[in-house]
This record gives structure tokens, C-alpha cells and sequence, in this order.
């Protein structure tokens, strides 16, 4: 038997075996809801393969091509893969803070962000020198406030890193606006939010820099993995030297840049700082697939954000509940609730039971990024007492919804919460 049969044998073995794979029967009480399920079949593990096996493992072709796809899907001019989100908002910050970069923002320049976030949307900030200032978010939503925002801005503001916060899209006609009215930067983190949309256009290209991330329990998955996006040639071309050391391979310019420091092996040219950031072509395997699934994914959270909204309403003035604003598309990377101040039972107590359940809950992110002890040991400034922020950090949490929630396990999660609430209210 050839190599390319032998191959051909491991493929219809790899796809044999996911089709064996029959869901677990869903019994009350008994059966799990994690927050996540693995989104991926016999594609994405034979895509892999085929790169194993051709042992061209590191960055290459189908990086290239997943790149170009993602760009196309988000409705960018360029992206650049990168190992993870954070890395990607790494490189975002560092581009931005680049000597390179004719206006960059400089050490000690302020960089306006909301204070419900994940880590690492604040820590590249410092990392590159700049002054993250923390403002409130909206209650509702989550996301940042553009009143607060515009409260904030002082004459050391350079730029806003604004997240959409579990798929729920900011505001971006007001915080366009007022990017434009102080010529400030914009980041859009949309590490949570693939294929959300405002006004028919996804977020990730509006800003000039945005980030993506395809860790495991995202809306797809190239198992780790980020993305970086924008529509600006200089900034893309700034991402693929940075990504790989400062050197020139993956430069449009290498041939000039060869020519103008011919004494230095073009090999190992390094024009500009930089990291290892690379990407492997299995994690590009993932996505080449993933990304044609990820529309299917969205509707299934949709539909089930939409029924579990529905069957809450009722306990309105015990849980606040995340809507639609008008003209998004939010794509519910969880399904979020917020227990209201004076409410007959506690976060803790809504969260132990469904715990007790089977269904996993978690805090919303890292929560108030101000009340987290490791950006104490850093400059930085908030604005105001960021109440929502707090109200978020102690009342709020989220469920599960991803792909493998249909109508049986949904339904349940009602069961259970109208259970809790029968004793409870």
C-alpha cells in the first residue's frame, strides 16, 4: 500500500469515526450543559492530518488562504493570523505604538477602555507603554458607554480599544463619531463576537485595528488562534513583520528592503522589533472549514437566546436580560443575565443551583478590570465610580450557548430556572 492510500485508508477511517459518534440522550437533572462543545467534525481533523502528514506544520499556504477567507467574510482589506486573541491585541497595541507609525501613540498617551472586559484586552496596553483609562458600561449591554467615553478624553487620549462584549455590538455609529471629532484610534476586540453586525456590516471593520480569537470555546475554533484585521496597508504590512520577529519574509516591500541592505542574508533581515506569533497551518486547517459553519453556529445561539429571553420575561423584575438593539446582529457568545439589586436570592445562590443541575455558569469575563489585583501594580486611570461595572462584577453571570444547545437542553434550562424561581419568589 502507497503512501497516498494509506492516506486515503486514515481519512475514511477519521470520517467513520466521527459518524459513529451518536449525541448523549438528554436526561433532566442528570445530563450536563457545559459552556461550551467542541464545534468541530472529520473536516477540520483531515485537514489536520494532511498537514501532519505533509510535515508542513508551521505558517504557510493555509494560513495564507484562511486569512484571505476571514478578511473576505469580515469585509476587510487584510488579516493576519496569529496564535491567539491576545496575541492579536498584543500586535494591535504594538503596531499602534510603533516608531514606525507617523502619528503612534507614544509612552504614557492614554488609551481609553471599558472596565467589563477580559485581561488581556488592558494588559498589551500597558505592555506598550500607554495608560489604559477605564470607563463604565452600559447595564443593558455590556459594552462600552460613548457618554463615558467622551468624559474621558483629555489631551494625552490617543485612542479607544472598545470589546464586543459576548457577541453584543457596541455602538459604533457614536463611537465612530467621536473618534472622528478627536481624531483618536479605534481597536475593536471582537474576540467574542464573529459575524455580529451593525447595520448589515460585522463588527471587526469598523476600527482601524480590530482583533478576532478562535480559542477552543468560541464561535469556531482553530483550537488556539487569533486574528488581526484592517483595512490600513501600512498597518497590515507592520502585522506580518511584527509577527515573526521584525523580519521582512512576509513583507510586500521584501524585494526593495533586500535591495536597499544587500550585505545582510534577506533570510534573516529584521527591519523592526517584533514576537513569535506564528500561527501553525493545523490550526489553519480548523478554520479553513470552521469559517463555512460559523453562520450555522450564530443562528443556533440566536435561536436560543431568543426562546430563553422569551420564557424569562416574566421574572423581569428579578433578572435583567440582554436584547437586540435595533440594527445589530448580536451573536450571544453566552447567554448572559443579571440579577437585580433587591431580588429575592443572589448571583451565588441562581448559580449554585443551576450548578447543581448540570449546567455550568460563569462570572462575566474578568469582570471589573479595576477591582482585579494585577492592574494595581500599574498606572492607570478610571473615570467616575464605574457603578455599572461593579453592579456587573457581583449581579452578573452566563450560560452555555453554542451549537451543541438544541431544543431539548434549552428547554431544560427554563425547567430549571422556573424550579429555582417557584422557591425562590
Amino acid at each position: 500500500m502507497d503512501r497516498n492510500e494509506i492516506r486515503s485508508q486514515i481519512n475514511a477511517l477519521v470520517k467513520e469515526y466521527f459518524s459513529s459518534v451518536t449525541k448523549v440522550q438528554f436526561v433532566l437533572d442528570k445530563t450536563k450543559i457545559p459552556l461550551m462543545l467542541p464545534p468541530f467534525g472529520w473536516e477540520e481533523v483531515n485537514e489536520s492530518i494532511d498537514s501532519l502528514l505533509s510535515t508542513q506544520l508551521t505558517m504557510g499556504v493555509k494560513v495564507k488562504k484562511f486569512e484571505s477567507m476571514f478578511a473576505q467574510y469580515i469585509g476587510t482589506q487584510s488579516a493576519t493570523m496569529v496564535h491567539s486573541g491576545s496575541g492579536a491585541n498584543l500586535l494591535a497595541l504594538s503596531i499602534l505604538t510603533n516608531p514606525v507609525v507617523k502619528n503612534c501613540v507614544k509612552p504614557g498617551d492614554e488609551i481609553i477602555t471599558p472596565a467589563i472586559t477580559w485581561a488581556t484586552t488592558v494588559w498589551p496596553i500597558i505592555n506598550c507603554g500607554a495608560i489604559p483609562v477605564l470607563v463604565d458600561v452600559d447595564l443593558e449591554t455590556f459594552d462600552i458607554s460613548p457618554a463615558e467615553i467622551e468624559k474621558a478624553i483629555t489631551p494625552k487620549t490617543r485612542a479607544i480599544m472598545l470589546v464586543h462584549l459576548l457577541g453584543n455590538p457596541c455602538d459604533m455609529d457614536k463611537i465612530t463619531a467621536i473618534a472622528k471629532k478627536y481624531n483618536l484610534y479605534i481597536i475593536e476586540d471582537s474576540c467574542e463576537a464573529h459575524g455580529a453586525e451593525v447595520n448589515g456590516k460585522k463588527v471587526g471593520s469598523f476600527g482601524d485595528l480590530a482583533t478576532f480569537s478562535f480559542f477552543f470555546s468560541h464561535h469556531i475554533t482553530t483550537i488556539e488562534g487569533g486574528m488581526l484585521m484592517t483595512n490600513n496597508e501600512e498597518f497590515a504590512e507592520l502585522s506580518r513583520s511584527l509577527r515573526v520577529f521584525g523580519w521582512i519574509r512576509d513583507l510586500k516591500a521584501k524585494d526593495k528592503l533586500t535591495a536597499k541592505y544587500k550585505d545582510i542574508d534577506p533570510r534573516f533581515l529584521f527591519v523592526n522589533i517584533g514576537y513569535n506569533l506564528r500561527p501553525t497551518e493545523v490550526e489553519a486547517s480548523f478554520g479553513l472549514h470552521q469559517l463555512g459553519k460559523l453562520d450555522t453556529f450564530i443562528e443556533i445561539r440566536r435561536n436560543n437566546a431568543n426562546y430563553w429571553r422569551q420564557s424569562l420575561l416574566k421574572y423581569k423584575d428579578y433578572l435583567l436580560l440582554q436584547v437586540e438593539r435595533k440594527g445589530t446582529r448580536h451573536v450571544w457568545f453566552g447567554y448572559p443575565m443579571t440579577v437585580l439589586p433587591g431580588a429575592p436570592f443572589t448571583r451565588k445562590e441562581i448559580m449554585d443551583f443551576l450548578e447543581s443541575k448540570g449546567v455550568e455558569t460563569r462570572p462575566i469575563m474578568s469582570g471589573n478590570i479595576d477591582e482585579q489585583p494585577g492592574l494595581a501594580m500599574f498606572k492607570y486611570r478610571k473615570v467616575g465610580d464605574l457603578k455599572n461595572a461593579r453592579i456587573i462584577m457581583r449581579n452578573s453571570f452566563f450560560i452555555g450557548n453554542h451549537q451543541g444547545i438544541g431544543k431539548v437542553e434549552r428547554e431544560a434550562i427554563i425547567t430549571y430556572l422556573n424550579e429555582f424561581m417557584t422557591k425562590r419568589v
